[in-house]
């Protein structure tokens, strides 16, 4: 005796070597033996044999008309042999009734399974739906196939063009531009990075990154909606300073400046004045959750996104001209020794009678220019001429912080690496379309004027950190426990010490209409400039107030992404500029092993660090001539190949400047992460069949 049977979806047929009330042994072809539930045997049989039956059944089966078949079936529940006699006939052989099981078990949309070997008809609106599904199925897999086929031949279908970040960044692995893709790419042996640039989707490389980059931080645009700039209220002092701001050209967000006063009289007051957004814009609206939702501006060569609008930000930058509020920070100092002998915040309107420029002023600013009255250059500035002595000054100054800071750091601020400059020729602040011609120059990082900036900001966020904490009032910190290697920068809300500043604590102050978290920090300090020792009960934010960590936490991923794009571009116009330039040829210096035997190096004069093969037991601080490879403006990638060694291997004293090691974080472009999965798995099959 044979049965045939039902296990896990799949019908199989074996000889029955024993029963009883509840299951049965029963022998597959195989030799396999396996108990089988009473429940589970659909049909018994001497004759033919097992593998005979189930042949016939399948051919049985495919001659079955579905339709057919629903319109003979009953409306009540039925098993699978009745449909056989109502189908076939009333003596519908054994492979008539398997081949109706079959069949049956594989058209749920036309028949619903109630049992074993016992189903149900659909009704014929839902029998409809479901047929008009499968066509629906059918046409999306026959346009897959076309989308599938056109990329293979090269040429990219408008509906995967349109979804192009998406397919690549943020699939939906269900869609069918997502499925042609994997497909296409599966059958020409393909990257689908590189099959989509071969089949035409990607038509600029710089358009790449920065639609990319807006689809990821800017879905839905860059564009603000019409605000207005709430006046400040606040009946304000007009100071006695006259302060002048420090910038690059292109800042039009002004948010510092600086004012000295009491030179020649052995105590003078430094002034650090800050642009005062936080005077007008309140914590909830609308312009602060405008801020709070960009959280920075997003800076990159020849263009930025503005955290703010550019009517707000006009109405608190620190132009020059005109008296503007200010949270301003008075140090007063001892001139001889330079020693701080006190210190108050004030809520003020500041004169700012000049915004110099560091790319005009810098080959003027020089530290010779400052330390020597004597020395004139031809056609300085008159304006120049008249803070020359606030400015040497200031210069002085700021040597003297610095070397302070770096008593407690414990060795000196490393500035063997200069600061590049881009700028787009013909560009004026419009969207740039990757095709300028692109200028690099160098500004020395600790130039006297970025020197001078750069510690009375230091001096700022270090003075007022101590003052939130001071009041008891929470603010939004940058603190580094040592300079031990693998401890990193972390954001917080208590003060705590810099070690790689040197400071006792950090907040963030200075730039309130470019960086939220120095928008927050302003609410907080003005709360302490009007309320004194009660500002804890006035500020916005109190202590472990749980706002205060979201934003901490929406900011670092923000300021991360948007770095991480500035220095992608930064690297784009770097090797556009290598295009242009028809440069072959590199001078370059070792500052670490990098991966599959290369070194990485960083060029001598351009911002390019980049790996090289060809040599091997390089130390650090190797100076090398380099072959430079072929450039891929869409990972950002090159290399080089060494062409000979530019120091002596045998003197230890030619080797290249040896950075920080806490400034070998630079990292390499190289294959994009993309969310396309060719390796996945197809999704599982319909439910197994004989």
């Amino acid at each position: 005796m044979h049965a045939l049977f039902e296990e896990a979806g799949k019908f199989l047929a074996g000889r029955i070597l024993s029963e009883a009330d509840t299951s049965a042994q029963v022998e597959l072809d195989s030799g396999k033996r396996v108990k089988v539930k009473a429940a589970n045997i659909l049909l018994k049989f001497e004759k033919p044999a097992p593998a005979e039956l189930i042949a016939q059944a399948q051919a049985v089966a495919e001659t079955i008309e579905l339709d057919l078949a629903w319109e003979f079936a009953p409306e009540d529940e039925f098993g699978f042999a009745d449909l056989a006699r109502d189908y076939f006939s009333d003596n519908a052989t054994l492979a008539q009734q398997a081949g109706a099981l079959f069949r049956l078990y594989d058209a749920p949309h036309y028949f619903r399974r109630a049992g074993k070997g016992r189903f149900k008809k659909a009704s014929a609106e839902i029998l409809q739906q479901a047929l008009a599904a499968i066509e629906k199925k059918k046409a999306i897999l026959a346009q897959i196939d076309e989308w599938a086929a056109q990329l293979g031949r090269g040429e990219c279908p408008q509906p995967i063009r349109d979804q192009l970040y998406k397919i690549l960044f943020k699939p939906d692995k269900n869609a069918p531009e997502y499925k042609a893709v994997v497909e296409a790419s599966r059958a020409t042996h393909t990257a689908p990075l590189d099959l989509l640039q071969k089949a035409g989707a990607i038509d600029s490389a710089y358009q790449f990154h920065w639609k990319r980059f807006l689809f990821e931080n800017f879905p839905k645009g860059t564009g603000f909606p019409a605000v207005t700039a709430p006046v400040i209220a606040d009946e304000l002092p007009l100071s006695t300073a006259q302060a002048y701001s420090i910038d690059d050209s292109q800042t039009t967000e002004i948010d510092d400046a600086l004012s000295v006063q009491g030179l020649g009289t052995g105590t003078v007051v430094l002034g650090i004045h800050i642009a005062a957004p936080g005077l007008a814009i309140q914590p909830g609206s609308a312009i602060d959750q405008l801020g709070r939702a960009r959280l920075s501006t997003v800076y990159m060569p020849g263009y930025k996104i503005t955290m703010l609008p550019d009517d707000v930000v006009q109405t608190y930058t620190l132009d020059e001209g005109r008296a503007n509020p200010a949270v301003s920070l008075y140090v007063t100092i001892d001139e001889a020794t330079l020693e701080f002998k006190g210190t108050e915040t004030k809520l003020e309107r500041v004169h700012v009678a000049a915004n110099l420029r560091h790319d005009q002023l810098d080959s003027v600013v020089t530290e010779e220019w400052l330390s020597n009255p004597a020395l004139e250059h031809q056609n300085d500035p008159q304006l120049l001429s008249s803070l020359r002595e606030q400015l040497s000054f200031l210069y002085r100054l700021a040597k003297d912080l610095k070397a302070r800071r770096e008593v407690v750091r414990g060795k000196p601020e490393n500035f063997n690496r200069p600061d590049y400059n881009f700028r787009l020729v013909g560009n004026h602040g419009a969207e740039p379309t990757g095709d300028e011609q692109v200028q690099i120059s160098v500004r020395q990082r600790g130039a006297p004027l970025d020197l001078i900036v750069a510690e009375a900001m230091i001096v700022a966020n270090s003075t007022w950190g101590l003052m939130l904490a001071d009041h008891g009032v929470p603010g939004i910190y940058r603190s580094q426990a040592s300079m031990a290697p693998g401890v990193k920068v972390r954001m917080g809300t208590k003060a705590l010490p810099h070690a790689g500043i040197g400071v006792k604590a950090y907040s963030w102050a200075t730039s309130p209409l470019r960086r939220y978290t120095d928008l927050v920090n302003q609410w907080q300090i003005i709360a302490c400039a009007r309320h004194g020792k009660t500002a804890a009960l006035a500020a916005p934010f109190k202590p472990k107030d749980a706002d205060l960590f979201s934003i901490i936490s929406s900011f670092d991923a923000a300021y991360s992404a948007y770095n991480g794009y500035q220095a992608g571009m930064e690297r784009f116009w770097t090797l556009k500029y290598v295009e242009q330039n028809g440069i072959t040829e590199l001078n370059a210096t070792v500052f670490k092993e990098g991966p599959g035997g290369s070194f990485l190096v960083r060029a001598d004069d351009i911002p390019l660090v980049f790996p090289v093969l060809g040599a091997q037991n390089l130390p650090r601080g190797a100076r090398l001539k380099v072959k430079l490879g072929e450039v891929d403006e869409i990972t950002l990638d090159i290399h080089g190949t060494v062409i000979e060694r530019l120091d002596d291997p045998a003197d230890p004293s030619d080797d290249g400047p040896v950075e920080d090691a806490e400034e070998d974080d630079d990292t390499v472009a190289g294959p994009i992460a993309i969310a396309v999965d060719v390796n996945e798995p197809e999704p599982a099959a319909a439910a197994a069949t004989p």
